[in-house]
């Protein structure tokens, strides 16, 4: 009996492995580009645009956000010491939040002397 190579090559795993990275990629891809902390930001007539910078993220319980990480007030602001003043500052705070932890992380900003803040909103329809 004579040992023959293959005819063909079976390409069904290849497309089935290359389909689970897409999805992982896309998947990864979707939840940088939407944040780590969900927001459900404010309507406005016109929405924020978002600049690269300091994003401070105020999640619906009232915690506080810098970059991604959990902080609490003394933290941000001590964290905010070492950056440069003209560094432009993102605040996203959810629309349920209360509003003496928005007011507290405005206030720490101003007092560290940025000069470049915006609120990020969503635009009504």
């Amino acid at each position: 009996m004579k040992n023959s190579g293959f005819d063909y090559i079976n390409v069904i795993p290849l497309v089935d492995v290359m389909l689970v990275l897409l999805t992982i990629v896309l998947t990864t891809s979707t939840f940088i580009a939407s944040g780590a902390i969900p927001v459900e930001l404010p309507k406005a007539a016109s929405a924020a645009k978002q600049e690269k910078g300091l994003t401070i993220e105020i999640g619906a319980s009232g915690r506080v956000h810098l970059s991604s990480k959990p902080v609490s007030l003394a933290q941000l602001k001590d964290s905010m010491r070492q950056m440069e003043r003209e560094r432009p500052v993102l605040i996203r705070a959810d629309r349920s939040v209360e509003l003496q932890p928005f007011v507290d992380v405005l206030e720490a900003v101003k007092q560290m002397g940025f000069t470049s803040v915006s609120l990020q909103t969503e635009q009504r329809s």
